[in-house]
């Protein structure tokens, strides 16, 4: 069930190949480029879960999965090539990974009529479904992300942190860029300084912003990175002798692969999340059992249970948990990408819910609805033991400061509106 797309044949293979079942998903993976360390475990955990459900249960209401896999080498070009190659397979949802094929991508599917979750990324104000009606961003996003950072640094000071500097390295992108409006909002708020340190893509040069921390001593240092650029941060926060437990990364800077480099140093290094972490749930014997044994994995089956694995899993078990969703409400189990989206728009997560999948207590409980495509805004802190090596949560799963959020996301959704000449919905 499973079919891999190479840019340059696409075409070609897709005219040639016959239609394997009736739920297509399609992967937009990258294996490649300088960010594959960190797509291949997302893929892996996001095909391995389809494979399972077809494996075990013949696929989701008795149809099987149909799954392409597009490498796109986190290229925002190749990104809108792999859609346009895919859309017309029937594919019920797309997760580009990637805030740049994102931002491409948001007004093709919603011409196209075409479901996008882009899950913890992307544009942040999609979260307002009166305006995006194709575009889902829970259960957490940017925005939010940057709010748990704050609230977890006032938990650290009892609350007060008026004269603190917290010093933003970010990946100079769309992506990195999508916290910056938050944290003014909450520096305001909170009465801290913000330091504004970009790093150009892929990060490998960080010499000057880390010399910049060591002059100016920050109180904290916030993290938007992707790929080799943690790994070389958190080096280089290592060799200026910058406090582990005060250096907080956003979920997309809080990877394995991120911090073994740095060794036991690393130790004390926190990173955000909106999933739990490691192995222990039910759902992976039956992965280990259906997929890896069977010879069925996406890779070669070392990835399970690391941070990037669980998240890809997670992505997917929250694909397949909307197309019940839309098969209950249509009644019918071979939907389209109009009822997926009705089926994204009513998924409500319960951990009664999440139990019966075999993933008990591994993410915060969400409800989606029409004026709300991006959930209740709950995330945790994690932190890496070195000596275990892995990352462990240390906090509960808290909520963003929505007073300060939602103001922005209405400010900037209805910016969204005006300009291109949406319709509000949802009413």
């Amino acid at each position: 069930m499973k079919k891999t797309i190479f840019s340059a044949a696409v075409a070609a293979v897709m005219a040639a190949a016959p239609a394997l079942a009736d739920l297509t998903i399609v992967d937009t993976s990258y294996r490649t480029g300088p960010y594959a360390a960190n797509g291949i475990p997302f893929s892996d955990g996001y095909q391995d879960y389809f494979t399972l459900l077809n494996q075990r249960d013949g696929g989701i209401g008795g149809e099987k999965i149909n799954l392409i896999e597009c490498e796109t080498g986190y290229n925002t070009e190749k990104g809108v090539e792999c859609y346009e190659s895919t859309k017309g397979e029937g594919a019920l949802v797309y997760q580009p990974l990637s805030t740049g094929i994102t931002y491409q991508l948001i007004p093709k599917v919603s011409a196209d009529g075409i479901p996008l979750h882009t899950m913890g990324y992307g544009r942040t104000s999609a979260k307002n479904g009166k305006v995006f009606e194709w575009v889902f961003n829970y259960p957490a996003n940017y925005w939010d992300g940057a709010s748990h950072a704050v609230t977890h640094i006032l938990d650290q000071n009892d609350g007060d942190i008026s004269g603190k500097t917290i010093a933003l390295v970010y990946h100079n992108s769309a992506y990195g860029k999508e916290p910056i409006r938050t944290l003014e909002g909450l520096a305001e708020k909170h009465g801290f300084n913000l330091t504004l340190l970009p790093v150009d893509h892929p990060g490998q040069e960080q010499k000057s912003q880390w010399l910049q921390i060591r002059r100016e001593k920050p109180d904290y240092v916030v993290m938007w990175g992707w790929g080799v650029m943690n790994q070389v941060a958190i080096q280089e926060a290592v060799n200026i002798r910058f406090p582990m437990e005060n250096f907080i990364g956003v979920w997309w800077s809080g990877s394995e692969n991120d911090v073994k480099a740095a060794g036991e140093r690393a130790d004390g290094y926190k990173a955000l999340t909106f999933h739990n972490i490691g192995s222990d749930y039910p759902v992976y014997d039956d992965i280990q059992k259906h997929v890896v044994d069977t010879g069925n994995a996406a890779g070669a089956g070392d990835q399970i249970g690391s941070v990037l694995y669980n998240r890809g899993m997670y992505a997917a078990m929250l694909a397949a948990e909307a197309i019940k969703t839309a098969q209950e409400m249509h009644g019918t189990s071979v939907i389209n990408a109009a009822q997926m989206r009705d089926g994204m728009e009513n998924l409500e997560m319960t951990e009664e819910k999440m139990a019966a999948i075999g993933l008990p207590n591994f993410g915060p409980e969400f409800k989606v609805s029409c004026e709300n495509h991006g959930g209740n805004g709950f995330g945790a802190v994690s932190q890496w033991d070195a000596e275990a090596g892995e990352f462990k949560l240390i906090t509960e799963y808290f909520q963003s400061d929505q007073e300060v959020l939602a103001p922005l996301i209405e400010e900037d959704s209805m910016g969204f509106a005006e300009e291109n000449g949406i319709e509000l919905r949802c009413n």
